[in-house]
């Protein structure tokens, strides 16, 4: 098996793959472990393990792994970009529309039934989660609720609580018994398309703000791909007001109804604020981090993975993080579910996603488009 083959492989996940990490990860393990047998089982059960403790996108963090295993630096490389390549395109078209099309009457009528199907997506996300991380154990639950609460309070996400969590665990482990479970840049006055987003052409300052807080978001959040969600809102809408609510919640309904790792959602709202050289800093920022967290310890991973230390504070932060993407459900909530009609939207996508589970996402969002387009007529 050729890295060229590799390659091919991941270009066709990435602009096919729906599902979210769960569904990829599984992908990849009944194509490249069963199938194909392009990779031993015991190799990608290691490269699952080193996902799950990361920070970062679970499914964008395998990938890179396996390629590392056949590759080196090199096949991580190659297979980081093939994976996030599609999706990324795909997303930076979508933003075009949208900047293009996003005054149109239709466009939020559209929205405003996508809304409710997205908060109805994040809280079986964050209840799936909950229910593979945490089980039955006390301790994760507090930190769960903790968080939650805290993130529904303030309105944002709070690092410090998460990763408070993942001390208090380690420490209650530890004593425990063991349980088993900016320059100015002289091309940008030439193509100032290149970084007009919705407010018109960006500052050297924000590009530079774009790829210090996207690369905070990919080095630190851990969880699955909507783990994101708070800590995004709390920067982009909060903190430096680049979008409004609205605006950040057709991102992450962007984010959804493409394939690919949903954290291409950056993309998206890299380009509203700086255009096309915004969605690509933001995508380098916040898939550079990953890569590295893949690399850097993927050679000395087996003695590290041993560390029963390390397993309890990932634990704890990753509780920590379901907590705060279950606040976030309250957070965006707020915004996007506001009137009667909109709780009906939001309540009918959470029992179509229990009844049918194996609906692919991004039909449901389309079913909730449509919905809204009806409603407002």
């Amino acid at each position: 098996m050729s890295l060229g083959a590799l390659a091919r492989y991941f270009l066709r996940l990435g602009a096919i793959g729906f599902g979210g990490p769960i569904a990829l990860a599984g992908a990849m393990r009944r194509d490249l472990v069963e199938r194909r047998k392009w990779i031993s089982a015991q190799d990608y059960l290691d490269g699952l393990a080193l996902a799950q403790l990361m920070p970062g996108p679970l499914a964008a963090q395998l990938a890179i792994y396996i390629g590392w295993v056949r590759g080196r630096v090199l096949g991580a490389t190659i297979v980081a970009i093939a994976f996030v390549l599609p999706s990324f395109l795909m997303v930076l078209a979508l933003a075009a529309l949208y900047l293009h099309f996003g005054g149109m009457p239709w466009v939020a009528d559209a929205f405003y039934g996508i809304g409710p199907v997205v908060i109805a997506i994040i809280t079986r996300g964050a209840t799936q989660l909950a229910r593979m991380t945490l089980r039955r154990d006390v301790v994760l639950w507090l930190i769960f609720g903790v968080n939650a609460f805290v993130t529904a309070w303030t309105g944002r996400e709070e690092m410090w609580s998460i990763l408070i969590g993942g001390a208090v665990v380690l420490a209650f482990r530890s004593r425990a018994p063991r349980i088993v479970e900016t320059r100015s840049l002289p091309a940008l006055a030439l193509m100032s398309w290149l970084v007009s987003g919705a407010q018109g052409p960006a500052s050297g300052e924000t590009l530079a703000r774009i790829v210090t807080y996207f690369t905070q978001a990919g080095a630190l959040v851990f969880g699955s791909g909507l783990a994101i969600v708070p800590f995004l809102k709390s920067g982009v809408v909060d903190g430096f007001h680049w979008l409004d609510e609205r605006q950040f919640m057709d991102a992450i309904a962007i984010g959804m109804i493409t394939p690919g790792p949903v954290v291409i959602t950056v993309a998206f709202i890299g380009q509203l604020v700086a255009g096309p050289l915004g969605a690509l800093l933001a995508t380098l920022a916040v898939f550079v981090p990953c890569w590295l967290l893949v690399v850097l310890p993927a050679p000395h991973f087996a003695r590290v993975a041993r560390s029963e230390r390390l397993r309890h504070f990932v634990q704890g932060v990753t509780a920590g993080a379901a907590g705060a993407i279950a606040g976030a459900v309250f957070v965006l909530g707020h915004r996007a579910i506001v009137d009667v009609l909109s709780l009906i939207l939001a309540l009918a996508g959470l029992f179509a996603l229990q009844r049918w589970p194996k609906t692919p996402e991004p039909a449901w969002i389309l079913v909730g488009g449509i919905a809204g387009l009806l409603a407002r007529r």
